[in-house]
């Protein structure tokens, strides 16, 4: 398992690799295409951006990004390509790992349509950044395995033995945005001991959300943080399990998807455009109605929207403001690099 490494010598493998597929990548493409950086499950986003090539004419190079990394290898290479920027449009899978960017000042500011319909809590207040199409945290249950209720998890989780619960390694993606909210409601000495016993009660951490969904469909655990997306993949395919929000402090963790351009880009105008097509209540819709099911965030006509994703637009609205948790998501970050 993961756990048995040390993270911190890990990292720099992984990112470097993802690098190099990013590198090759862009070095195959047309001159004059606009670069985005997409670290969205690209069987979900590429078919966005090749409406937005057909609507527009604009050509459209993507690098992708790897479940290992997920989204922290797209921001270290925005970060070391800051004195030379490759990418123009950066298209992250969560919003964390976006801000930090914003504070570097590696991002340029862009208010247009799509930055007007969406709510003040998934938006950089001066336009740095612009979040949409959201993702609930949620615990995924096998339900042939223990009642899919809050009770029930309680119980799991208070157990000497947490051999049936999984998570994604929490140095990246959702997961790190998660724990770095329990960083800072917790307190970070609180956090610090849950993670330690966690492990040392046998709880499994894996590489990604898509591993703890696997793990739990397959009954090899009874349940496990993941993301909506990966749950219905698995509801999809048949498995038997169920979902229920997280909650932290009595709100929900509803993580967006965001978008900026990055500074210094020499394609400002078709960056823009993009921008305001993914921002637009078309993809939203498109994004909410594929087998992701993500949460618009923006006004949409919500007949439009599936009958599975209604509930999850309520409890989106629950969330946290995730605008507040940049230092924390630092401070957390830095520990777990540290942790067997």
């Amino acid at each position: 398992m993961i756990r048995s490494f040390n993270v911190r010598l890990l990292l720099p493998l992984l990112v470097v690799a993802a690098l190099l597929i990013a590198w090759r990548s862009v070095a195959r493409r047309n001159d004059d295409a606009l670069v985005v950086y997409c670290a969205h499950d690209l069987m979900f986003a590429q078919e966005i951006l090749d409406d937005f090539e057909r609507a527009t004419g604009i050509q459209v190079a993507v690098v992708g990004d790897t479940e290992a990394t997920k989204s922290l290898g797209l921001v270290q290479r925005i970060i070391r390509e800051k004195r030379y920027p490759q990418c123009d449009v950066f298209w992250n899978n969560q919003l964390l790992g976006t801000m930090q960017l914003a504070e570097e000042g590696l991002l340029e500011p862009y208010m247009g349509p799509g930055f007007r319909r969406i709510p003040e809590q998934y938006k950089d207040r001066s336009g740095l950044w612009t979040g949409f199409a959201g993702r609930l945290r949620v615990w995924i249950v096998n339900r042939e395995l223990m009642e899919p209720t809050e009770e029930a998890i309680a119980a799991v989780e208070q157990a000497d033995n947490l051999a049936a619960m999984c998570i994604a390694q929490p140095i990246y993606g959702t997961t790190l945005s998660h724990c770095s909210i329990l960083w800072e409601r917790w307190g970070a000495e609180h956090f610090q001991e849950w993670y330690r016993s966690f492990q040392q009660r046998g709880g499994r951490i894996v590489p990604g959300n898509a591993t703890v969904k696997n793990l739990v469909a397959e009954g090899v655990c009874q349940l496990g943080w993941t993301d909506t997306d990966d749950y219905f993949v698995g509801r999809d395919a048949g498995a038997p399990v169920e979902l229920l929000p997280i909650r932290v402090d009595g709100k929900t963790i509803c993580i967006p998807n965001s978008v900026a351009i990055v500074r210094g880009t020499q394609r400002k105008d078709a960056a823009q455009k993009l921008i305001d097509y993914l921002l637009s209540a078309e993809v939203e819709l498109k994004l909410a109605q594929s087998e992701a099911r993500q949460i618009p965030l923006g006004h949409v006509d919500e007949a439009q929207i599936p009958e599975e994703v209604r509930p999850l637009v309520e409890w989106a609205r629950e969330g946290h403001d995730l605008r507040t948790y940049a230092a924390a998501r630092m401070a957390c970050l830095e520990w777990l690099l540290d942790q067997p």
